[in-house]
């Protein structure tokens, strides 16, 4: 039989200390603290690992997994995801679903959006957005969450003669979602028709259904242009309707183009915007959207993953 030394033991003792403070530690914060999975690995094992052992953290938000987004994975895949999911003691906060990241029928095609953009979900028309709506549901309630994010449909250069009939379907949408208790949210992308925080303030005034929230993303609205984004664009937002809340940063090249960058590094100061959404009681997801590429995709957000903790704790908000 093997036997460890008393120094492995003690040392791999303090370790599993050290990983107890550190979820306590993150347990503490106000706020959901997690991270988008696909973000680190497609290797769903290996990015729960990465989150829950070294990160630390409790939540997970979910898009695709083994290179599959969650619209097609299979019966097995979901089953073997729950158990990964179990085995770190990991929670879902939301399904990232691509619903209404399509063209608006009768709209010019929209210069924007690409097979990327979709992270791995098939290219489905308008006629399918039922679809992807009722699968993001089931998918909901699969793994123990009651929130959907959402999208406006790809960018339009005048969308204001379409205005009323999307709203209209995104209101419809939110009150189909309200029958199973789930909570669409809706992103500002910066590549859809709602993509900055004044945007996202007009687009909420002219949807009455409190069913459908904001997923706030200042990076996004940076990236559109709104470079005031926190905290011009964030004082226009309506506070009681932001329930979900993506992280990431963007910065200017010497050329003049928005890239992405760490979460430490750019437009958005995060410590700030932490405390603000402290300020208004808020209490839902965080989430690191890494974007940023400064390596591999998990080296890029294990740098930003740093950036975004110093954050949090510059807030005392972890």
């Amino acid at each position: 039989m093997t036997t460890l030394s008393r120094r492995k033991f003690t040392t791999g003792a303090a370790a599993l200390a050290t990983l107890s403070s550190i979820r306590a530690f993150a347990s503490t914060s106000p706020f959901k603290v997690g991270v988008i999975t696909d973000e680190i690995s497609m290797d769903f094992d290996h990015a729960c690992y990465v989150i829950a052992k070294d990160f630390g953290l409790q939540w997970v938000e979910l898009r695709a997994i083994w290179d599959k987004n969650l619209q097609s994975v299979s019966d097995a895949q979901i089953a073997e995801a729950q158990k990964i999911l179990t085995k770190y003691n990991l929670r879902v906060t939301d399904i990232s679903s691509p619903l209404f990241k399509t063209d608006w029928p009768g709209a010019p095609h929209s210069e924007y959006g690409s097979k990327e953009d979709l992270h791995g979900a098939d290219e489905l028309n308008f006629k399918h957005q039922d679809e992807v709506l009722d699968r993001s549901i089931s998918l909901a309630k699969q793994f123990n969450t009651n929130k959907v994010r959402c999208f406006d449909f790809w960018r339009i250069d005048n969308v204001t003669p379409y205005r009323s009939a999307i709203n209209d379907t995104l209101q419809r949408a939110a009150e189909k979602a309200a029958k199973q208790n789930i909570l669409l949210v809706l992103e500002n992308e910066f590549e859809c028709n709602t993509a900055t925080g004044r945007e996202a303030a007009a687009t909420l005034a002219g949807i009455p259904s409190r069913n459908l929230a904001l997923n706030w993303d200042p990076g996004n609205a940076v990236m559109r242009g709104e470079l005031d984004a926190f905290p011009y664009g964030w004082y226009k937002l309506p506070k009681d309707r932001i329930h979900h809340c993506h992280v990431k940063n963007a910065v200017k090249d010497s050329t003049g183009k928005v890239n992405w960058s760490p979460v430490d590094i750019g437009f958005i100061d995060w410590a700030a915007q932490f405390r603000a959404l402290k300020q208004i009681g808020y209490s839902e997801a965080v989430n690191l959207e890494t974007h940023w590429k400064g390596g591999t995709p998990e080296e890029s957000s294990r740098i930003s993953w740093a950036g975004m903790k110093k954050a949090l704790q510059q807030a005392n908000a972890l």
